[in-house]
Parts: C-alpha cells; structure tokens; sequence
C-alpha cells in the first residue's frame, strides 16, 4: 500500500496498531490539536492556532484511524481547511472539511467510522479534549459502545521523537535562549515586570517562534506574575519561558543580574548548577528514569540551600509535561510510570531546579535535554550564568 506523505511521518503505523491492540482500542477518535498535528505529520490549521472559539461551539479537528488500515483513515476538518489542502495535500486518505462546531465535525466523524469502521467498534478518545456534545454524537452512533481512554496510546507514541522532531526541539530552544539573552541585556533599572515580558514576546517572535508564557521575578519576590513592579540594581532577575516552534515547545528558565552578581549570588546558582549537572550525567539511554530524579535529588541534599530549593523532571515535546513521565504529582498532578523503566534514545526531558531564597529571591534554572545512546545532547545552552542587564 502507498500513501502520499507518509515517509514524513513521525511515528510507524505498526507502532500505533501495536499500542490500539494493547489498549483494545481498534478505532482512534483524536481531538486535541497537537495530536491531531502529530498524526497530520505536522499540520496545524493557523486560524485556529490560538483560540478554539467560533460562534456558539469551538473547533475541533478530528482525526479516525483504524487500526490495521491507515487507508481507511480520515480527517475531519473545519470549511476553510479546504484551501490548506488544496495547497498541501493531508496524506489521509479521507479528507471531509465540513464542520463549523464540535457538533457537526463528530457527526461526520460518526459517519466515516459507519462506513468504514467495524461493525461494532470499541472506539478510543481524548477524555479531556472531546467536548461533552461530541461525546453524546459517538455514544448516539454507537448505542451500548463505550468510549475507551485513548491518552495513554498517544503518549506512548510521541515519547521518542525522530531526529526531525529534535531537530525542532533544539532550534526552539535556542531561539529562546537568544531572546532571553537579548531581552535581560535590554532592560534596565526602572523597567517593569510586565515591560520586560512585553520584550521577551517581541524578540521571540522576531526569532519564529509562537509566544507560549514567560514568568518573571525580579528582586526578593517569587511572584512570578506581570506586574508594575521595577527592576532595582542588584536585583536577581529570573526569566522562564516556553516558546513554540512548529508545535514543538522549548522550556528554558535562565537568570539576569542588574549589575555584577556578588559572591553570594555567585554561590546561590553554583548550587543550582551543581544539581542540574548531577542530572545530567544520569540521563542516557537504558538508565532508569528514576535514576535522573535520584542524582537530582542526591545532589540537593548536599547544598546548603537544599531547605529552599526543589528538583524536578518531565518529559517535554508537543507539550510541556509528556511521556516520559518521572515523578509523581510534583507540581503536575500525574503518576511517575516511567521512573521504573529505562529511558531510550530520542526522549527528551526537562530538567529544573528552584531556589525561592529568603532574601536573594527566586534563582532557577530549567534546560532541555534529550537522550542519546551514549548520553545526553543539551539544547539551548546559552547563557546558564549570570546575565547582565543593561548591557544591550
């Protein structure tokens, strides 16, 4: 069988079909944007990119795969989505671009799935992304069928990303890294929270990237809040950001200084750096997730701060805490299933340690890490000392 497109595809069709069969799923109902891009090869309709909202419903894009025949699959898309494909075909098979609302785009799901679906279909789905109409559409098509959860399957497909999709994750991270750099140089005493992160969105998107967030402190503060409050000489200034680059996110957190960092605050990231390089050194491919969490947390203890200072990893891609995932409810409210298995070359993490100091503030670093056979590749290095500002 040959499918147009498929060759750019970040994950195997026997891979899905091994993960469906796995979970007793055989038809797959995906409506989050960032899976339904994944499975799209990329894609993501820009009009809806930042909101959801349209009329009296919402945008949902809905794509069915069915396991074992990828020719059978479709996508469900909004009217105007017909001029994306006629520009760059989906490689779907099925292209139905007939839906306004989340009413409407189910239905037409529904009807693909009758047509060429099982005749009694154990349907898996996106709890908390199908809205509670579409659910009512499914369960009318298919009286006395459950809806299976369907989450764990596409995490379990996204964890290891192809060189492609690390490719994005680097370049996402350097670029907000270089704007983190250029922004903390900019600003100056007097210069506000809420002006600083005004700049951070202008030199990210100056640099390609979709403004995700950016979370600052500056001074003794650990509200990380836009506000009105002013950047002092000698205030610590932390800057954590994620920028989104072709869907893929980077999550750096890096720190400035108004002036010269004094021996103290020379100390106070020393400590930091000192646990996120224990970290480092444990992530490899075959290592134990928990391992990573383990060095982290060995090296706190160790610090003089370890009182006021916290540890953290996540899996990072599409989204900012996926597959693998390492620590239990810590901020995140999910399970740490992978800290007993073995990472594998092609997971990316988020490695990040917190200092809220009673005195000096909130001192932070947070990097991107991916796992390589032989170790890690650290993307969007720059800048991890102490930045100056008022330097530009």
């Amino acid at each position: 069988m040959t499918l147009q497109g498929i060759a750019t595809l970040p994950y195997r069709f026997d891979d899905l079909d091994a993960l469906m069969d796995r979970a007793g799923i055989d038809v797959l109902v995906v409506t989050s944007k960032h899976n339904a891009q994944y499975l799209l090869g990329g894609y993501r309709f820009i009009f809806f990119s930042a909101m959801d909202a349209i009329g009296h419903s919402r945008y949902l894009p809905v794509l069915v795969y069915i396991k074992g025949a990828p020719d059978r699959t479709a996508y469900v898309a909004n009217r105007m989505e017909a001029g994306e494909h006629a520009n760059h075909p989906f490689w779907t098979p099925h292209f139905r671009p007939m839906a306004w609302g989340s009413v409407d785009s189910m239905t037409e799901a529904a009807a693909h799935i009758r047509d060429h679906g099982p005749a009694a279909p154990r349907i898996g789905v996106e709890p908390s992304f199908l809205p509670h109409d579409s659910a009512g559409v499914l369960q009318t098509a298919f009286p006395g069928v459950g809806l299976q959860d369907a989450t764990g399957v596409l995490e379990r497909l996204r964890a290891v990303k192809t060189p492609a999709e690390l490719a994005l994750l680097k370049e996402a991270s350097e670029r907000i890294t270089q704007a983190m750099q250029a922004t903390i140089a900019g600003a100056r005493a007097g210069h506000t929270k809420a002006g600083i992160i005004d700049r951070l969105r202008r030199e990210e998107t100056n640099r390609g990237l979709q403004f995700e967030y950016c979370l600052l402190t500056l001074g003794a503060s650990h509200n990380r809040a836009a506000s009105a409050q002013a950047w002092q000489p000698g205030e610590v200034l932390s800057i954590d950001s994620g920028g989104n680059l072709k869907g893929y996110i980077g999550d750096i957190c890096r720190m400035g200084v108004l002036g010269e960092p004094d021996a103290e605050l020379q100390d106070l990231l020393a400590e930091i750096e000192t646990v996120q390089q224990a970290a480092f050194a444990a992530v490899r491919a075959g290592a134990l997730g928990g391992d990573v969490v383990a060095a982290g947390q060995q090296a706190l203890a160790r610090q003089s701060n370890r009182a006021c200072t916290d540890f953290f990893a996540h899996g990072m891609g599409l989204i900012s805490h996926e597959a693998p995932f390492l620590m239990t409810n810590h901020p995140v409210a999910y399970e740490g299933t992978d800290a007993d298995a073995p990472l594998q070359a092609g997971m990316v993490l988020s490695i990040e340690t917190t200092m809220l100091h009673p005195t000096r503030g909130f001192i932070k670093l947070e990097d991107t890490v991916a796992v390589t056979a032989g170790g890690h590749d650290l993307f969007g290095s720059d800048g991890r000392g102490w930045n100056r500002g008022g330097t530009a």
